[in-house]
Parts: C-alpha cells; sequence; structure tokens
C-alpha cells in the first residue's frame, strides 16, 4: 500500500509545484495531503516493531518530508512562494527513493534507548539546514537579480515570485536563524555520536567518512556564526559558507550511504 502512497505523493508535489500562484489555496491544500502521504509511506515503511528501515534514500526521503513541512510553515509567514520550485520537485525525487533504494532493516534489540533519538534529531539538523541551503539559493538568484534591473530578464511565475521575496535584509535574518537553529541541531547529533557511539552503533568512535564531512560542515556552520556575530559576514560570504557546509552535511551521510548501498552494494554497518 505504502507504494501508492509513495507515487500519489510524488505526483501531488510535482503538480502543487507548478502549478500558477495565483492557486493558493490549491497549493497549500495539494501539499498538505501530499506531505500527509509521504509521511504515512515513510512510517509504514522506515519503521517495524523492534526495528528499523535505514538508508541514504529513505534519510532523504525523510529529511525533504521535513522541508516540506518547514516550506508550508514558512511560506505562510512570509512571501516566499518561490521556494516551491526547489523544494517540492526535490521532495517529488526523494519521495520515490525509497522504492528503489530499500535501504537495510537495523534492529533495535540491544541497541541503546537513545538510539531513535539520535537519528531523529540527526535528520531535524539535515532537514532544517537543507531549507537552509534553500533559502540560501533563493538569495543568490535574488541578488543576481538586482543587478540585471534595468536589463532585460525572462519573466515568468518564478521571476514574478521572485520579485515578491521580502528584502534581502529580512531574507539574510530568516537565513541565519535557520543555520542557528540548525547548527544547535547538527551540535547534538555530533554529540550524541560522540558520547554514545559505543552503545549507539556497538563499536568505538573512529575518524570515518561520515564522521569526517560531518565534523567539516559542523565547523564550515559554527565559522559562520562566529564570523556573523563578531565580524559582520553577510552576502556572498555567508552564501558561500551555507551551501558548502550543506554539501559538505549531505555527503557525510547520503553521499557516503549512496556508495556503499549502490556503488558497493554493501549494507549498513
Amino acid at each position: 500500500m505504502e507504494i501508492y502512497f509513495f507515487v500519489l505523493a510524488a505526483l501531488l508535489y510535482l503538480s502543487c509545484a507548478f502549478l500558477p500562484s495565483s492557486y493558493r489555496a490549491a497549493i497549500s491544500g495539494g501539499t498538505v495531503i501530499a506531505w500527509m502521504l509521504h509521511g504515512v509511506a515513510l512510517w509504514a515503511d522506515a519503521i517495524a516493531p523492534g526495528s528499523l528501515r535505514l538508508g541514504f534514500a529513505i534519510m532523504l526521503s525523510t529529511t525533504l518530508w521535513i522541508s516540506v513541512l518547514m516550506y508550508w510553515l514558512e511560506n505562510r509567514n512570509f512571501a516566499l512562494d518561490s521556494l516551491r520550485v526547489l523544494v517540492l520537485p526535490s521532495a517529488a525525487v526523494a519521495v520515490i527513493l525509497p522504492l528503489l533504494f530499500p535501504g537495510s532493516v537495523v534492529p533495535l534489540d540491544g541497541k541503546s534507548s537513545l538510539f531513535p533519538w539520535h537519528i531523529a534529531v540527526a535528520i531535524l539538523a539535515y532537514s532544517t539546514l537543507t531549507i537552509a541551503a534553500f533559502h540560501a539559493v533563493l538569495m543568490v538568484v535574488q541578488e543576481s537579480k538586482l543587478h540585471t534591473r534595468g536589463r532585460a530578464v525572462q519573466g515568468g511565475w518564478f521571476a514574478a515570485a521572485i520579485d515578491r521575496l521580502p528584502a534581502l535584509l529580512t531574507m539574510e535574518k530568516l537565513l541565519f536563524r535557520l543555520i542557528a537553529f540548525g547548527f544547535i541541531l547538527l551540535s547534538l547529533t555530533v554529540l550524541s555520536g560522540v558520547v554514545f557511539s559505543e552503545a549507539l552503533f556497538g563499536k568505538a568512535f573512529k575518524w570515518d567518512h561520515k564522521t569526517v564531512f560531518t565534523m567539516l560542515s559542523w565547523a564550515l556552520f559554527g565559522i559562520l556564526l562566529v564570523g556573523r556575530k563578531w565580524r559582520g559576514w553577510r552576502g556572498k560570504t555567508a552564501l558561500t559558507f551555507t551551501l558548502t557546509g550543506f554539501t559538505t552535511l549531505l555527503l557525510a551521510y547520503v553521499g557516503s550511504r549512496f556508495v556503499l548501498e549502490v556503488v558497493l552494494h554493501r549494507g549498513l554497518s
């Protein structure tokens, strides 16, 4: 049954992504329905009594599921309709990935009760910083559009949506609010991974690819927040740090698991 839910959610995401912005109620309602179908399918696919199904596809799908909720809530408070063309098509792709790459079943017997919490906090951190990355992309487009004023630019609903975005200073405040929250969650993820590594994973903490990329991403976002507070970093510097930090974080789990599961055909270790 979850297969139909995954496919239907993907179709609804795509439909809502490219509807004209004047269909606000239909977009909002369709996004909510797609999000609910996505969530039900994820729950049925990933959670079973005494076990979890984990893998890069499940992680990416769950991350986009939470990101869709953040987009929907953020768009209700600010005019951020242009996020649709970034978030919803990405969610439409991510929602069907677990059907193609099911990952591995991880028994919870013998594992610490902190294991599900560690996974939940990690996904929340990834989701928050994913929305921050989408937000940064919008700011890049918005800044570029400001520099092309007076020159011929292409129209269309996305260009119109960019014009309706809040001022760059407001966008920047929202971006750093997301980054700060995501950094706190990422710090908790790193801390739980370090302190409870033996209990969570049955082996001592070690510097594997996932750890290296996670710590590098954590450092990049931390440096950005410190630079923002003490040196007033903004503009291109902030956007570069945000997108680099997000790319590094994406490589930490999704990238490394993709290589192991798809390229090397190895399960979770």
